[in-house]
This record gives C-alpha cells, sequence and structure tokens, in this order.
C-alpha cells in the first residue's frame, strides 16, 4: 500500500513538472523584439555593403581598414541574426532600407577623393549611432529573452566601431580584435537559455520538494494515526 502512494505521488509530480517547465521556459516575441531582428539585419547588410566599398574606393589606409573591419564583423552578427530569424520565424527583409542604400550611394559619388572618406566617416558615425540606440531600445523594451540576447552581444561590437569613427575621425587602431562578434550572438542566447532552463529547473525542483513534502507530511500524519 506505501508503494502504491508513493508511485502514485511520484507520478504527480513529475506530471506537475512536465506540465509546468514549457509553460515557463517559452518567450514571446513582441513586434518590438521583430523590428529589431529586422532592422539589425538591415543594418547589417548596410554596413557590409559599405565596409566592401571603403576597401574598394577610399583613399587612406586607415578608413580601408576600418572598412575591413565593418566586413568582418557584421558578416559574423548577421550569421547570428539570420539564425535567430529562422529560429523565430520573422522573415527578414532582402536589401537594407531604402534609405541606407541611398546614403552609400551618396558616399560612393565621391569615390577616389579625400571627400569620399570624410563623407564614409561622418555616414558611418550616424549609421552606428543609431544602431546602439535601436540596441539600447531592444535591451529595455523587448521581451524575447534570445533577441535580447543577441542585442545584448551585439552591443560591444557597435561600440567598438563607433569608437573608430566617431566624430567623422577614423581610428582604425580601437580595433580591440577580441571582441566576441558572430557566434557571440548566439552564445549569449544559448546563455540566456541556459540561465532559462536553470530557472525552470530551480522551479520544477522547487515544486518536486513542495509536493514531495507534501506527501511525506500526509503520509507522517496518516502512520501517526494509525498508530494511535
Amino acid at each position: 500500500m506505501r508503494v502504491t502512494r508513493l508511485t502514485s505521488v511520484t507520478a504527480l509530480v513529475i506530471a506537475i513538472a512536465a506540465s509546468t517547465a514549457p509553460y515557463a521556459a517559452a518567450a514571446p516575441v513582441s513586434d518590438q523584439d521583430t523590428g529589431f531582428v529586422r532592422s539589425a539585419h538591415q543594418g547589417n547588410l548596410a554596413e557590409m555593403a559599405a565596409g566592401q566599398d571603403a576597401q574598394k574606393h577610399a583613399t587612406s589606409a586607415c578608413v580601408k581598414e576600418v572598412g575591413r573591419v565593418l566586413v568582418r564583423d557584421h558578416g559574423k552578427l548577421d550569421a547570428d541574426v539570420k539564425a535567430l530569424a529562422a529560429k523565430l520565424d520573422i522573415a527578414l527583409p532582402a536589401t537594407p532600407t531604402a534609405e541606407q542604400q541611398a546614403e552609400l550611394a551618396s558616399v560612393r559619388a565621391k569615390a577616389g577623393t579625400s571627400a569620399y572618406d570624410t563623407a564614409w566617416l561622418k555616414t558611418q558615425d550616424a549609421a552606428h549611432t543609431k544602431t546602439l540606440a535601436r540596441i539600447d531600445s531592444e535591451l529595455k523594451a523587448g521581451q524575447n529573452a534570445e533577441v535580447k540576447a543577441a542585442a545584448r552581444a551585439a552591443r560591444p561590437v557597435v561600440v567598438m566601431h563607433l569608437d573608430m569613427v566617431r566624430g567623422g575621425v577614423c581610428h582604425a587602431a580601437k580595433d580591440a580584435g577580441t571582441v566576441r562578434a558572430g557566434s557571440g550572438g548566439l552564445l549569449a542566447a544559448e546563455g540566456s537559455d541556459t540561465l532559462a532552463a536553470a530557472g525552470v529547473a530551480s522551479l520544477a525542483g522547487g515544486g518536486l520538494l513542495a509536493v514531495l513534502g507534501a506527501a511525506w507530511l500526509i503520509r507522517g500524519r496518516r502512520r501517526t494515526n494509525q498508530d494511535r
């Protein structure tokens, strides 16, 4: 009889843990999150195109180097964004925004002159300032933990890029070389998932202890009543 009761309690605990864990782990994807993922992708496309253009048309080695860094980092960050978008079923635009394309065309019109370098740096200063603002907005108002983790992982990369072009002045030496771009977004998301999983496990564990505690308390009272 005691074995049967214990087995029933164990089955109940397992059922409770199994039914509550999915709900605890689920994370909503808000319009803010969706908009951020899409704008991040378009921003990455724009920065890669700008970086490639600088490598071809800039007159200074510094601007060419910053262009190379943008292609390297935004290419890696975009791989994360695309993987995250696929996971969350978010459709991504195929090209940068019309404004971003027009800005690059305006800079490219000055190709081969020192005016190109100046215009390119100022455009990148403005672009990365906007990107940083979008990241901070996502970190403040976003709801999906994975999207926020990707934004958090991208932030130091964007800050570094901004330092390289801040004020329209080139500082290629600002390339830290140690900033985790690329898989950093997904690693951060996985870290978030790990924390979330730990939280679920903790909650489930707490539930298990509570149920088991109640079961043993009831069992103890029954044994006491029987002894009487």
